[in-house]
Parts: structure tokens; C-alpha cells; sequence
């Protein structure tokens, strides 16, 4: 016979003796007819079933990394595993196990991350890194030609925003359109006048199109083609590729196109931009109406010094048009002299690339003398940056001493630049606020001209490390790169992608450009 449990008894006990029972002191009163009801101060709990978002402990560049890149994953938290494992993800092997640096700690962000060196992996591959407390990261590749795909895409933006022509699915896929804004638009300060403006470069989701804005991404886009002109190849599926010419030369024409027509022909004065109605602002007007801005001595000198340095490169393609566009600079640059009293950046830089593409000396004049006046504050502007280096290229004469000088203050920025990075948290000055990419693709625009003058392993490691940064490797673990990586910029709360917005594809282009030719050895 079993024995009965000494607690089931007393239960039992419990239960037939009435001692179950609300005794009487605690016995809840009955309700009295007309008598208010007291509600409890506490509130019903809020109870929430969907499940929170879980990231990663462990960050990495979520689309990976070259073979002989310098590879290192961020670990957050107070907490640090004493190793970690990379894990390659089709076998699960362990491939390499590491050990993170000793933690850094950062008061402004209270936040503790270290560091852990992977580079000893080079085989190709998908992976990822798994730790104890942290768990595991997403995962990511370790391939030879890792960014090329990226870097073409980054390239054909600007063909996707193409306008007045239809774009087919051959060449643009899901971005495929119908022809738009092919009709004339007129002057804003007359609207009698009509013009033809068509063609050219959508800048935003409105299609509208500002001339300096275009010029700075045509400068851009040309140096970045005359530092590292191997990246740049005639088959990136454009309807031009395979004419024997680089297909960013032929996409940069395409907005060249448009832009000569914003010139006035007798005048040379160059129309600021195209707007497109926006309804609710004008009664009068209608969802298909564009606008031509007045004329403006900021788009003259941007228009000059873009047209300028695309004519520099395309003569060898095209030597009469090349010859049309230095003609149209040239009016332009005059024709802002009109209303300039003191030279700015922009005309400093528009001077300089007359001066290589012609040869005057009035236009060396117009360089050496804001060189000499602006020795203080120069190179705290992009316009300086392509100013300065088109200057350091010509093989016009030139003066040696404000060469040297210009050498000396991109060396000292590049250098600057390079410390404050490998002394930042995420090895970048990134805050995670959507206007600092933009600051940190200039700075990488720097570090980019000053490697290729003097080769120097640690910034290209630097450019590396901010690629990785945009790619998942910063606080918010995410990639600001479009349909690239486990966790997009979409989980970021107004922010877009690096090849959405106009300005910072031009420069994110840029940097790849450099990432491709030294970090791919090609």
C-alpha cells in the first residue's frame, strides 16, 4: 500500500474543515444598490505580442569582404567574450578562432564595444562570427570581386533617373519607365517663353533638377574616372555600353546634353534649374508643368567648371564636342564675372579647370590669386579639393610654391582625417545622423586623391573601414546600401539609402572606385 503524501492530507484538511473559506474580516462586501463603485488607481496592463527586434552583438560588413582586406568585426557590450569563432555557414566548420581587443569605452554614447581581427581568413566563402553572451552576427562573404556588383550599381543610379526617355526592362529592369517631361517648360520670369529642356538627370522623386547640383556630381564622377580610370568599363548595361567608351563618360554626356540647353545662347548665362509643379502651391497650374529658373551666377560657375573638366576628358572620344562643351564654360565663367566681386570656391575651381583645359592666363591669374588669398581656410570646401588638384595636374605652367602648399594642407587634412577615424568607436567619426554619410563620403573623397598621389596602405585601410561602416558595421547594425545585407536603412526612421540621394551616390561612387582598384589590387 502506498503512503499518502503529508501535504495532500493537510490540503485535504484544509478544504473539508471550511478553513478554504474567506474568513470574515476579508470577505469582499456585497454590492450595495445606488452605491458608487471605487475603481483601482492601476491601470489594465498594456500587453504587447509583438516581439521585438533582436540585433546582433556582433557587427560586420553584412555583404562581407575582399580576401586581403583588413577584416574586423565590432563587439557591443559590457560584457566581452573571451574568443570568438568564425564559422563558415554552408558546413559549419570553425575556421578561425580570435580573441576581442580589451574594450572601449565611450562616455558621451555610454557605450562599451572591442574589436576582433579576422584577416587571417581569406578563403572565399560565406560566413559568420558567433561568440559566448553575444551570439552569433549575420552573415557575410569573403570574395574577390566582392564590391564590383555594388560599384556598377552605384554607377547606373543615374541612368535610372534618366529623363525624357523611355527606359526599357532590358536595361533598367523594375526602374523601367515611359518617357517623361518631354514636353517644352517655360520661364519662370516669363511664361511666354518656352524652351526645350529635356533630357538630363532626375534629382529627386519629383524629377525636378538643379544645375549646380548636376555639375557637382559631373566633377565628381570625372575625377573619380581620371584617378582610377580601370574601374570604369563599356559594359555596365547602358544602351551606349560597347561604343568603345567608358559608360560613366556616356552617362555623364547624357546630362551634359541638358545642360547646354539651360545656356542662354546670346547671353551665356546659365538658368539655375527645371522645377516641376507641385500641386496646392499654384492654382494655375497643372501635375505636367515644369519650370526653368532664372539664371544665376552660382549655376554659371558650377556649369563652367563642370563642362570644363568633362571636355578635358572626353577629347579623346570626341574632340568637336569636347570643343562645343569648353566653348559653353568659357561663356559661362565670363558671364559670372559679370556679378562676382571676390572669388568663392566654385569660381576658384572653375578657373582652375579652364585653366588646364585652355591654357589662358587670365584664368591662371584667377587661381594663383585665390590661392594666395585663402591660405588660411583653404580645403574646408569640396570646390577647393577639385580646385586644387586640377590645378596640381595641369601641364600648363604653374607656380611651385602654391603647389607645395597644396600638397601640404591635403596631406595634413588626409592625415587629420585618418586619426580621427581609427580614434572613433566604429573606426569613423559616424553619429549615425543621415547628414553625417554625406560628411564622411567628403572625407573619404579626400583620403581617396591623397592615396592615389602617395599610396598609403593605412588610409586605404581607413576608406575600407568606412565602406564597412555603410555596410552594417556601425551602432544601428545597418546597411545604408540599397538591397544589400540582412538589416536595411529602412529600419532607420528617415533614412535613406546611400545610392538614393543624388549628392551622395556621386561621392559614394567615388570611394568605391578606390575601394575596387587598390583594395581588389587591379
Amino acid at each position: 500500500m502506498k503512503k499518502v503524501k503529508l501535504p495532500v492530507i493537510l490540503l485535504c484538511l484544509l478544504l473539508f474543515s471550511g478553513c478554504g473559506k474567506v474568513p470574515a474580516a476579508t470577505a469582499v462586501e456585497p454590492k450595495v444598490p445606488g452605491e458608487e463603485n471605487i475603481t483601482s488607481m492601476e491601470e489594465e496592463p498594456v500587453i504587447s505580442y509583438e516581439v521585438p527586434e533582436s540585433i546582433p552583438g556582433i557587427l560586420v560588413n553584412q555583404l562581407g569582404y575582399l580576401p586581403t582586406g583588413t577584416k574586423k568585426a565590432v563587439f557591443q557590450g559590457k560584457e566581452i567574450p573571451h574568443v570568438f569563432h568564425v564559422i563558415k555557414e554552408e558546413t559549419g566548420e570553425i575556421v578561425f578562432i580570435g580573441r576581442p581587443d580589451e574594450e572601449v569605452y565611450d562616455k558621451a554614447k555610454d557605450e562599451y564595444i572591442s574589436y576582433g581581427d579576422f584577416s587571417q581568413v581569406k578563403a572565399e566563402g560565406t560566413y559568420y562570427i558567433e561568440a559566448p553572451i553575444l551570439g552569433r552576427s549575420y552573415s557575410f562573404m569573403i570574395e574577390e570581386n566582392i564590391y564590383d556588383d555594388m560599384f556598377r550599381e552605384a554607377c547606373k543610379q543615374y541612368y535610372y533617373n534618366r529623363c525624357g526617355m523611355t527606359l526599357t526592362e532590358a536595361f533598367a529592369g523594375s526602374a523601367a519607365h515611359n518617357a517623361c517631361h518631354i514636353g517644352n517648360a517655360v520661364l519662370v520670369e516669363d511664361i511666354s517663353v518656352s524652351m526645350d529642356v529635356t533630357g538630363g538627370w532626375h534629382q529627386d522623386e519629383k524629377g525636378q533638377k538643379s544645375v549646380v547640383a548636376a555639375s557637382g556630381a559631373i566633377a565628381r564622377m570625372c575625377l573619380s574616372y581620371e584617378l582610377y580610370p580601370k574601374a570604369f568599363t563599356d559594359d555596365m548595361g547602358i544602351p551606349e555600353s560597347g561604343n568603345e567608351i567608358p559608360d560613366l563618360l556616356d552617362e555623364i554626356k547624357y546630362e551634359v546634353d541638358l545642360l547646354l540647353k539651360m545656356q542662354d545662347a546670346k547671353t551665356g548665362a546659365v538658368y539655375a534649374g527645371i522645377s516641376v509643379f507641385t500641386p496646392g502651391l499654384d492654382a494655375s497650374g497643372k501635375a505636367s508643368d515644369i519650370y526653368v529658373e532664372p539664371a544665376s551666377a552660382a549655376a554659371e560657375k558650377a556649369f563652367a567648371m563642370a563642362l570644363a573638366k568633362f571636355s578635358y576628358l572626353y577629347q579623346q572620344y570626341d574632340a568637336a564636342f569636347a570643343t562645343t562643351c569648353l566653348k559653353a564654360a568659357d561663356r559661362a565663367y565670363k558671364h559670372a564675372l559679370l556679378h562676382e566681386e571676390e572669388a568663392d570656391s566654385m569660381l576658384f575651381a572653375a578657373a582652375a579647370e579652364l585653366y588646364r583645359a585652355a591654357g589662358q592666363q587670365s584664368f591662371h591669374q584667377q587661381v594663383t590669386s585665390y590661392l594666395q588669398n585663402n591660405k588660411e581656410n583653404l580645403y574646408e570646401d569640396e570646390m577647393d579639393l577639385l580646385g586644387g588638384v586640377t590645378y596640381l595636374s595641369t601641364k600648363h605652367r604653374v607656380r611651385t610654391d602654391l603647389c607645395e602648399e597644396i600638397m601640404e594642407r591635403l596631406m595634413s587634412r588626409a592625415e587629420e582625417i585618418s586619426l580621427e577615424s581609427k580614434e572613433a568607436l566604429y573606426l569613423t567619426k559616424g553619429n549615425e545622423a543621415q547628414d553625417n554619410n554625406m560628411e564622411l563620403l567628403s572625407d573619404m573623397m579626400y583620403l581617396a586623391v591623397v592615396n592615389y598621389i602617395i599610396s598609403n596602405h593605412e588610409y586605404e585601410t581607413v576608406i575600407e573601414d568606412h565602406l564597412h561602416y555603410f555596410l552594417g558595421r556601425n551602432a544601428k547594425a545597418i546597411s545604408y546600401v540599397e538591397n544589400t545585407g540582412e538589416r536595411g536603412y529602412e529600419q532607420a526612421a528617415g533614412t535613406l539609402g546611400l545610392m538614393k540621394q543624388f549628392e551622395t551616390d556621386s561621392k559614394f561612387i567615388f570611394m568605391l572606385s578606390e575601394v575596387v582598384i587598390n583594395g581588389g589590387r587591379k
